[in-house]
This record gives structure tokens, C-alpha cells and sequence, in this order.
């Protein structure tokens, strides 16, 4: 359960002159952000597209018999985290240990580390959160010899006796993490399996980087990855490198673009265990209004999907200045919204003093950020903002606007604030 956070003048976007309160007690205040009770920018998740997405993967991850464990690395928030868990998922998965004590606090009791572990600092936090939960499991990747070494030279050191369950990772060349070859990744498999350290329990890759959006070379990139995945997986198998006591064989693999694509791995037949597969999509919870609304599009035009997930999150910018035609001001940038893949976009505007939002004009467009700011261009064609207005921007690529909030308001469609999430980056 996560613990009810405390909300104050401290934080960016709580009202200066309001008493602090709880999470949990927010929405009792009766605030509006359209009202302008809170100021701006302010980062906000609408409740009704979070149940939504929530519903949606659930859905979808049960009509194919495939497990969900949400990269918790999207939200770093206890609240959310939390609810992924209430909705179903079998677990989440982490960047690293730091991270996933944030999990196991949620309440998680399967976590995948989708990373290679072997600091002695890691390992030493891991040994102790598996030693204070019996009912823990915790998976991490491996992808090197030399990793198993530093991984049994911390076991032998330590005297503890700790076995690790760890997942092959199958990587793409010039890519990140991962084995390259066939024979590098079957040699690294004989080598855990004879490891006193460590145990086999599965093969995970991500596929995501991979993938350009493009429905025709996505589908070619992805289904070789996952043909790789699988004869190594069969290899293995053949080899009986898998962890003697273990019932099933986990396979991991999918990010939030194109997970369509990995099902055949994660629903593998023909192995001498049944196989687990664990999808682990994260940006699905509140998706966006750009790169993944693109990805995901095609994978609803792919399943013949009836609907599709919805943009939960965006922030509320204030017009500041309008010094030119053609050029207004907003008071967020850099500091409080994504940009790493692409600039925000306008997607609502308020009039000052009114509580209704009406769609952004086509020809709106934010053109350049900066610490603090976004350039609102806009033409002459439609209707312009004033000093004094409200804009709402969609952003592109939720991890990168998270971590710049220590909490974000929960909103109904109406822009009544009924709750409050916060985040631990």
C-alpha cells in the first residue's frame, strides 16, 4: 500500500498560500484547475482515461495469455504503481534495485529487473529486500561471462549462500544491452547453468528499439528478434540448462510501441515446461499525444482493434506574454515537459476567467522550449491567446515529464481535481 504522501507550498504547482494536505485529502478541497485554484503549469493525469488504459491492457493481455508486469520506471509513483497492481498485473519491472524497492513497497511480489545487476552495492540491497519478504521474487538480466563473475566472487565474499534468478537477454547489434550471437548467448547459458550463483530462468529482449513506426519493417525487425528468442529458447531447452526446480519458463520481452509484435515469443509452444510469458509495457497507463499515440495507432490498425488507449496526462501552461503577432509565450518548458522525441502540442485552450476548454486551433504549434518557457505559434487564420489564457499540452513520451513532478493532480473531465498521485525519482 502506498503511503498517503504529503502535498505542500514546496512543490511545484501546490498552491503557496494553502495549507498542506494529503493525498488522499485533495479532492476534498473542492479545487478546479479551470477555476484557477491551482497554479501554472500544472502536470495532470484525467482519472477516466487512467481506468481506461487500466481496462484496456488488462484486456488485452488476457485474451492472449500473456502476463503483465508495467515498467515501473515510467511513473516512479506509489500511487499508480499500486493501482496497476489492483488491476491485475502479475508484477512490474525496474531499471534497478534502487527502483524496485519502490515496487515491492507497492505491494509487488514479482519483479524483473530489466537490466544487468552485478554492483556489489545491488546486490547486497537485493539479497536484503529478498531476505525481509519469503514471498519475493526478483529476476534480473544477464548478458556477460564477466558479469557471472562479479556476481559469484560477491556470493563467495559475502558467505551468504544467495542463488539470483537471472533471464538471458538477447540483444540487437549496435543496440543496447544483450548477447549479439546465438553461440555467444548458448555459451553464456551453459555457463549460468554451471554457475553455484545464479539460476536460468528465462530469456528476455526488448524489441523496442527496433521499431520506427513503420508497420511493414517493424513487423519484419521484430518477428527476426523474436525468431532468435525462440531457437535460443528451444536450445536451451534441448540442453536442460533451464533451473532444475522451476515449472515454467519465463520469457519476457515488449515496451510500449509495438508489443502486438512479440506475442508469438511470449505464447511460445514446444518447450519441455510450460512457458510464462510477461509483457512489460509501462507508457501505457497514461499514454501520450505523440510518439506512442502514433505506435500504438498501428497496433490497433494490426489487431483490428475497436478502441485504443487514451492521452491521461498533459500540463497546463499559462500565456504569459503575446509580444508579437503570430507569437505567444507560455510559462512551461524544459523543466516541466517532455521533449527528448518531440515538442509538446497545444491540445486545449481556456479564456481567462472561463471554466470550459475548447479544442486548440489546428494552426497552433509550440515551436521551441526553453528552461521555462514555450513559443506558442499561431496565425491569423483562427482564434489567437490572450495574456491571461490557459493552454493544455499533450506531450510526447511520458517517462520525461514524470520525472520533472514530485506529485500531479488527478482530474475529472470537468477540471475538478478528485486526488493526487506523487513520484520517488
Amino acid at each position: 500500500m502506498a503511503d498517503d504522501f504529503r502535498l505542500e507550498a514546496s512543490l511545484k504547482g501546490y498552491p503557496l498560500t494553502a495549507a498542506p494536505c494529503l493525498v488522499s485529502e485533495i479532492g476534498a478541497r473542492g479545487w478546479n484547475v479551470l477555476a484557477g485554484d491551482l497554479p501554472l503549469p500544472l502536470a495532470v493525469l484525467r482519472r477516466g482515461a487512467l481506468e481506461h488504459n487500466l481496462a484496456w491492457m488488462q484486456r488485452y493481455v488476457g485474451e492472449r495469455g500473456v502476463w503483465l508486469a508495467p515498467h515501473g520506471k515510467t511513473t516512479m509513483s506509489p500511487e499508480l504503481l499500486a493501482m496497476q497492481l489492483a488491476a491485475g498485473a502479475w508484477g512490474l519491472t525496474f531499471a534497478n534495485v534502487w527502483q524496485a524497492q519502490l515496487g515491492v513497497a507497492a505491494g509487488a511480489r514479482h519483479i524483473l529487473i530489466a537490466h544487468q545487476v552485478l554492483q556489489a552495492d545491488d546486490l547486497a540491497g537485493l539479497d536484503a529486500l529478498l531476505a525481509a519478504h519469503v514471498d519475493l521474487r526478483v529476476w534480473f538480466l544477464v548478458d556477460s561471462p564477466r558479469q557471472i563473475e562479479l556476481i559469484e566472487a560477491w556470493v563467495a565474499r559475502h558467505g551468504k549462500g544467495r542463488v539470483f534468478d537471472v533471464l538471458l537477454e538477447l540483444g540487437v547489434a549496435g543496440q543496447r544491452t544483450g548477447c549479439r550471437t546465438h553461440e555467444q548467448a548458448l555459451q553464456l547459458a551453459r555457463a549460468i547453468a554451471a554457475s553455484p550463483a545464479v539460476r536460468l530462468c528465462g530469456i528476455e529482449c526488448y524489441e523496442g528499439l527496433v521499431a520506427t513506426c513503420d508497420s511493414a519493417h517493424d513487423a519484419a525487425a521484430v518477428t527476426d528478434l523474436v525468431r532468435r528468442c525462440a531457437r535460443l529458447a528451444h536450445a536451451c531447452d534441448e540442453a536442460a540448462l533451464w533451473a532444475e526446480d522451476e515449472p515454467r519458463i519465463l520469457l519476457s520481452a515488449g515496451g510500449s510501441a509495438v508489443f502486438d509484435l512479440v506475442l508469438p515469443l511470449l505464447t511460445l509452444q514446444g518447450l519441455s515446461r510450460p512457458v510464462q510469458g510477461v509483457l512489460r509495457s509501462g507508457c501505457y497507463l497514461t499514454h501520450d499525444h505523440g510518439n506512442y499515440q502514433r505506435f500504438v495507432g498501428l497496433v490497433t490498425e494490426r489487431e483490428g482493434l475497436a478502441d485504443t488507449l487514451q492521452p491521461a496526462l498533459t500540463v497546463w501552461a499559462l500565456v504569459q506574454s503575446v509580444p508579437e503577432t503570430g507569437l505567444a509565450l507560455l510559462n512551461a518548458g524544459r523543466r516541466d515537459l517532455s521533449f527528448d522525441i518531440d515538442l509538446p502540442r497545444p491540445v486545449r485552450g481556456a479564456r481567462a476567467g472561463e471554466r470550459l476548454a475548447q479544442a486548440a486551433p489546428a494552426s497552433w504549434r509550440v515551436s521551441a522550449l526553453n528552461d521555462q518557457h514555450a513559443y506558442l505559434c499561431f496565425d491569423g487564420s483562427g482564434a489567437a491567446p490572450a495574456v491571461g489564457d490557459r493552454v493544455e499540452l499533450g506531450i510526447s513520451h511520458p517517462c520525461t515529464t514524470f520525472d520533472k513532478w514530485r506529485w500531479m493532480a488527478v482530474v475529472e473531465d470537468d477540471g475538478a481535481v478528485s486526488g493526487a498521485i506523487h513520484t520517488c525519482f
